[in-house]
């Protein structure tokens, strides 16, 4: 019979760098996770993208035991680091923070694609690009 699930908790965490400190420990220490096997396991898990923030999901089972699912960067994460900018802009109709190139939103496109919902690179690179514009960033 398979483990029930009692709590799911979301959480984004930079990548190979996850430490016991706030805002991880508090979090997994009212689920009853053991916070020191989560970082190493985590840090483990994701040393090849490290320097990115990365979501993850967490599932407590009812014996204290987890798994955890680590999903690709934000969209908004990967723009700004190829803009090589550290925020978009406040007001993006008329400030903009930076430029990409579609050569790097296709590039963006690719990593998200199996989170994105489109039926090829046309429609992938437009939802970039719509991300892009959202936070002042023009795509040329």
């Amino acid at each position: 019979m398979a483990k029930k699930v009692t709590k799911k908790i979301k959480l984004q965490i930079q990548a190979a760098k996850a430490t016991p400190a706030p805002p991880l420990g508090p979090a997994l220490g009212q689920a009853g996770i053991n916070i020191g096997d989560f970082v190493t396991k985590f840090n483990a898990a994701t040393k090849d993208m490290a320097g990115d923030k990365v979501s993850v999901v967490v599932s407590v089972y009812e014996d204290r035991s987890y798994d955890f699912v680590v999903k690709t960067p934000p969209v908004t994460g990967l723009i700004l680091k190829a803009a090589g900018v550290e925020k978009g802009s406040g007001t993006p109709n008329s400030a903009k923070a930076g430029k990409i190139t579609r050569a790097q939103a296709l590039e963006i496109a690719n990593k998200k694609r199996k989170d994105l919902n489109a039926k090829d690179d046309e429609g992938a690179i437009n939802i970039v690009a719509g991300s892009a514009r959202s936070m002042g960033i023009e795509v040329k």
